[in-house]
């Protein structure tokens, strides 16, 4: 077979700099929307969905601690 000579890889001073190339052209390294209006209207999206459901699950518990007191007597 013979000896190989791979003093040509490390020509650059990143380790995979082809596949940082490659990632850098396609849309999976996309920068993200900077916009301060946007991102507040997602927080406060996010954070009346968690309110939300921390009220359904109050209200569950609720429900069912008072059925089960109601089935004590």
């Amino acid at each position: 077979m013979g000896r190989v000579d791979n003093s040509s890889f490390q020509t650059t001073r990143l380790r995979n700099a082809q596949f940082i190339s490659f990632m850098s052209q396609g849309d999976s390294l996309a920068p993200m929307s900077l916009d301060r209006y946007d991102t507040k209207l997602r927080r406060r999206k996010r954070l009346k969905a968690v309110l939300v459901l921390g009220m359904i699950a109050g209200f569950a518990w609720i429900v069912i601690e008072s059925a089960h007191a109601i089935s004590m007597f």
